[in-house]
């Protein structure tokens, strides 16, 4: 699942990779020629001949960093490219997930995931994975030009790594699994974070800012701890291959020492031999940051994997498209059993049936925590009966393509959540297409629903951005906004969810005039507490228990003294203002 890395891209980075190793690694050997031209007859003028090699070595020097420098920019280029893909793909995996999904999924954690740990992994298999590859290049040519130019002396250099490599190994598997726990612990400082500053005002309003910064201050103390146990497996380990690189130094000195005297080595070659170890440490010491960057990053990508690759539960596309011509809108649930999958305990429905004629107004009302709002999110098939079938013109949902039905609903709910965009991109959202929508479109939309007037009194008029989920609006404001999406979507179904129950006497009666155009010629479902908004409903049902207890007009339904629909006319909230 991972987003590849273009071939040709591929190609000239391992090629220009491949150039500066081998250039880089040429240098001790011919700077030791040099050397042995400086010091086997000092008495010769060596001076043209020295002028040459050193012209020479410098043009190939010249190579060898413009390779290098292009082998840096190809690999940081496609690794942003990698990072970007990678995240696109883990976004559209994310939306393309059911509902229930993101009921036992923090919003924050999931942010995490499409942020620093896909940053991570990207930089782990690109400029990570780049430096590794030289890194083992730089040892495999440095050990064999090692053996090359003496033998003996590499036999007994090299003896000191097999122990290192043996404690890269287990300090990786460590890494790997500490990283992991590190991402863990980020992604829930982040998800605490995004969660409280989302809610800023509510912890305003009871004056928690002390108690929430100590919150979150446990979260990074807990994140800190790790880094702490991260950082002494890194000073042990890189203490450790630091140590083997100052003891290869050590005894490429004492060893080659030794053999200078017994003249089986020039000072050429025990010059060059040393640079050769010099640069099999420090490419060992790349090794290892290599290994534990991969361990890292293999570590974090170990829930992109989970994400990338997870299927939805519930189609996103598939399914039939009723005919257009012969569409109604007719709804009915028959015998629906539904729980929530993040509560699979508790029942909401048992054996619930009704039946929503097309062109039909249906009020639903019942007691609060009856399942009302369920109602609507079985309509829109954000979730699927336990048993049972919600159907539309005689079609079960189920076999309908999700995108195709939702696109026939409109829904206006009681709290309508609104984009950080300008008022015309949110009215222009219902559309199915809203970059092709026109500022006439938009403004007659707002016409009909009753909010041009204060759109217009805005500075900016449509083009006023309206804060997080339009947190810079009256609710009466949001709720005709809301309206005129719905109006422009011009849906064959309106569900009506509390759509005015939380307003004043005013913002209601323009709201209520503003739905009532809205639901010419539709199905309608109402979800209401006050009488105001369903008593010309032309069918009333009452839901108590998870199931359907009375049915009927608001007149039919008044005249039972004992039934439910009397008691709940009788309270305060279903009076109306």
């Amino acid at each position: 699942m991972l987003p590849q890395i273009r071939f040709p891209t591929r190609l000239s980075a391992v090629g220009f990779l491949a150039v500066s190793s081998v250039i880089t690694m040429s240098a001790p050997f011919f700077l030791g020629k040099i050397i042995d031209v400086i010091y086997t007859n000092p008495s010769v003028d060596y001076g043209d001949s020295l002028t040459r090699l050193c012209a020479g070595l410098t043009c190939v020097f010249l190579c060898g960093a413009a390779a290098n420098a292009i082998r840096v920019y190809l690999m940081q280029s496609s690794g942003q490219s990698i990072v970007n893909r990678l995240r696109t793909s883990l976004f559209s995996s994310i939306l393309r997930q059911e509902v229930a999904f993101f009921d036992k999924t923090r919003t924050g954690e999931l942010i995490n995931r499409l942020s620093s740990d896909t940053a991570l992994l990207g930089r782990s298999v690109t400029e990570n994975l780049s430096d590794g590859l030289r890194a083992g290049a730089q040892v495999s040519v440095g050990v064999g030009m090692m053996f090359f130019v003496s033998p003996s002396l590499a036999t007994f250099v090299l003896s000191v790594v097999p122990p290192i490599s043996i404690l890269a190994v287990i300090y990786g598997r460590y890494l790997r699994k500490l990283s992991k726990a590190t991402q863990d612990s980020l992604a829930q400082a982040t998800q605490l974070a995004e969660e409280r500053i989302g809610n800023i005002r509510t912890i305003r309003a009871f004056g928690k800012e002390t108690m929430e910064v100590e919150k979150y201050t446990s979260q990074v103390d807990q994140l800190l701890q790790l880094a702490r146990k991260e950082a002494f497996a890194r000073a042990g380990f890189f203490g450790a291959a630091g140590l083997s690189g100052n003891l290869i130094v050590l005894s490429v000195l004492y060893k080659g020492g030794l053999l200078m005297g017994s003249a089986h080595m020039t000072v050429g070659e025990l010059s060059s031999f040393l640079m050769y170890a010099f640069w099999v440490g420090l490419s060992i010491g790349g090794l290892s940051s290599f290994y534990s960057e991969l361990m890292k990053g293999l570590g974090a990508g170990g829930r992109l994997w989970e994400l990338l690759e997870r299927q939805p539960q519930l189609p996103f596309k598939e399914g039939i498209v009723l005919d257009e011509k012969s569409f109604q809108g007719a709804l009915e649930f028959r015998n629906v059993h539904f729980t929530y999958p993040a509560r699979p305990e508790v029942s909401v429905f048992q054996d619930f049936s009704l039946s929503i004629p097309s062109g039909s107004v249906t009020a639903l009302v019942g007691p609060s925590g009856s399942g009302k709002s369920t109602v609507v999110s079985l309509l829109l098939r954000l979730y699927d009966p336990v048993s049972g079938t919600v159907s539309l013109d005689g079609h079960d949902i189920r076999q309908l393509n999700p995108i195709w039905l939702r696109s026939k609903i409109g829904t206006v709910s009681q709290e309508p959540v609104l984009f950080s965009c300008s008022v015309a991109e949110n009215i222009a959202y219902g559309a199915d297409d809203p970059s092709s929508v026109t500022a006439q479109q938009v403004e007659r939309a707002a016409e009909v629903a009753n909010a041009a007037e204060f759109i217009r009194s805005f500075p900016q008029g449509f083009g006023t951005v309206v804060g997080e989920k339009g947190i810079l609006l009256s609710g009466g404001q949001k709720q005709r906004i809301a309206i005129a999406r719905a109006l422009l979507k011009n849906p064959k179904i309106l569900l009506l969810d509390e759509a005015t129950s939380a307003l004043d006497a005013e913002n209601e009666h323009l709201v209520q005039e503003a739905l009532d155009r809205l639901m010419e010629g539709r199905t309608v479902l109402i979800i209401a507490h006050r009488l105001s908004t369903i008593k010309n409903a032309n069918f009333v049902a009452v839901l108590d228990q998870g199931k359907i207890s009375e049915h009927g007009t608001h007149e039919e339904l008044l005249l039972k003294p004992n039934g439910l629909y009397r008691k709940l006319m009788n309270k305060q909230s279903f009076m109306s203002v």
